[in-house]
Order: C-alpha cells, then structure tokens, then sequence
C-alpha cells in the first residue's frame, strides 16, 4: 500500500467513531433498515441524491428525518400532491404596494435536506422545477438565480407506481438521482421491536445532533481521496458498458434491455464505491464496494423491453446476469 493510500486511510480509520455513533444514533429511532440508512450516507457523502420506494408504513419518512435531526442541518418535508404548483417548491415574487417593487419569497426547497414525499404523485411542472435544483444546486425565480445551501441533498419517497394516484417519474428525472433503494418489510423479531418501541399513543425518542454540516463537507473532501485502482475503474467500465452491449460479455439479453445505463451511471457508482468504502473504514476501493453498491446505482437505469416485461424479466435480474458476468480484477 502506498504511502498516500495509508495516510488516507489512516484519516478514514480516525472517522470511523463518528460515524458509528451517528449510526447508534439513528438506531435509537430506526429498528432494522441498516442497509438503508447506510446508503442514505452513500449519497450524503457522494453529494448527491436518493429516491426511496417502497409501500407505506415501512418508515421511510422517518428515517429521512430522523438521519437529518442527526446532522443538525436544515430541513423540509414537502408533501407532493397533484395540486402542488412550482411555486410551492421554489418561491415566487411577491408584490409590494407600498413600495411599488416586488420582493423574492423564497420556498422549501432553501433547505440542506429536502425530503420529497410521495414525489410521483406531483405533475410535470413542479418536476421540473426539482429537477434544475436537483441538477445545478441553483433556483430561478422570476429573473435571479439562487444558489442552494451546502449540503444541499433531494431525499425523494414513491409508492410503487401500481398504487392508485401515482405517476411514472420522467426518465431525465430519475437519472439525476444516484441511488434508487428498495425498502422492504422488517423481519419478524424487527416488527416485535418495533411493536415495543412504538405502541403507544404519543411514542417519543430523543436523537442527538452529532454532525454539523461543516463535518459533512470535510468527509465529502475525504471521500473524493479514496483510492481507486486503475483495474477497478476498468471493471466499473465494464459492468455499466454491459448494460448497453450484453452480448460483448458473453450475456443473450439485448432483446431484454431497451437502454443501459449512461456515463452518469458510471460516475454515480465510482462515487457511490468510495464513499461505502469510507463506510467500511477504508482508503482504497475494492471491486466489492462495486458490487455491493451497483444495485442501488443501476436499477433504475437499467430499462428493460416490453418483451423483458412479458417474461417477468426485471432489472435487478438482469444487474444479477452482469455482475456475475464481467470478470472481477
């Protein structure tokens, strides 16, 4: 290992007691989802974005508040409905009679973490106004532009599309986001606990803010240090270009994949692999910080054909296909 490898590593392994507090801190309130609330720090450290799906009642609200009580930042919940109006997200201009000017009212979305709830339920205009945000970390209202506060962070939740009174999100939308978690129900013993924990009528767990948002551009600079070796950047290549030419990795599923995932997709998990690779205490990437993370970063970009559809082919078969396909370095 070389010597600024091990000295960045080092810098990793003097973090390492903060983030684990920060993760039994978050545990106080969230029973299980530790992969959730893991991934959720992925994207925080990667300075990026998270769409959320999962049925109602598995705690993805809380989980998104609960992580930004944790990180004493600045914090809105938007509740996207069909009547939601750009307005309501951004801001608008607001006439003053009495001095004849109008003066900038800013929205919601002026916030470190901004939770989107339900975002599939909202219209196409509002989804545009999230989407220059999302993308520039910048607000356009009337003739100025706004920039965002740093850490700016789009924590989005969608029922799955076949719940009545939601809307397929446009597919420029859904590559902005660098992870798309699946949340599951919890496990038997999980539910006991949270049973215990939260069968009462007014349930309350206090959380300590533990980070600042100052702390959480520091990891961010430290995440962009972690080493990744010239193999493993070709193996990254590799498992995002087989998504596009799956025959040139031995894989018969062009019929299956309608597109793949773009460069974007390559970005997001070299990105995604240095920050799991802080997570886990490291200064280096190995291809298993590739593998483990791949999931989240491709199974939304990864669009599958209607014939893919008629053989219940979905996505996440097909990542399963191509990362057992490409070879490992």
């Amino acid at each position: 290992m070389s010597a600024d490898v091990q000295g960045v590593t080092e810098r990793v392994v003097a973090e390492r007691d903060l983030l684990d507090r920060v993760r039994q801190e978050l545990g106080k309130v969230i029973v299980g989802q530790e992969q959730l609330i893991e991934r959720l720090f992925v994207a925080l450290l990667s300075n990026n974005h998270v769409l959320i799906e999962g049925v109602p009642g598995l705690a993805k609200t809380l989980a998104v508040t609960t992580l930004s009580r944790v990180i004493n930042a600045s914090f809105q919940r938007l509740q996207f409905t069909p009547d939601l109006l750009p307005a309501d997200l951004i801001g608008t201009l607001i006439y003053n009679p009495a001095e004849s000017a109008f003066t900038t009212k800013k929205g919601p979305i002026f916030a470190n973490i901004v939770l989107a709830d339900e975002i599939n339920r909202a219209p196409a205009k509002v989804q545009s106004a999230l989407l220059e945000a999302m993308q520039e970390r910048q607000v356009t209202i009337g003739d100025t532009t706004f920039p965002l506060p740093q850490p700016f962070m789009v924590l989005a939740t969608q029922n799955p599309v076949e719940q009545e009174g939601t809307y397929s999100l446009p597919e420029a939308q859904v590559d902005r986001f660098m992870l798309k978690l699946k949340v599951d129900y919890p496990t038997r013993e999980q539910e006991l606990e949270i049973l215990r924990r939260m069968a009462k009528s007014a349930p309350q767990v206090d959380v300590e803010p533990l980070v600042e948002p100052a702390d959480i551009l520091r990891l961010r600079s430290l995440s962009d240090e972690i080493y990744i070796d010239p193999k493993v950047e070709e193996y990254i290549v590799s498992v995002v270009e087989a998504t596009r030419k799956p025959s040139k990795y031995g894989l018969q599923l062009d019929h299956l994949i309608r597109y793949g995932g773009s460069p974007r997709a390559t970005i997001f998990l070299a990105l995604a692999a240095k920050a799991h690779a802080l997570l886990d205490g490291r200064g280096y990437v190995t291809p298993q910080d590739v593998k483990s993370i791949a999931w989240d970063v491709l199974r939304h970009r990864v669009v599958v054909t209607y014939e893919a559809e008629a053989e219940e082919t979905t996505s996440e078969d097909i990542i399963r296909q191509v990362l057992d396909a490409v070879e490992v370095p």
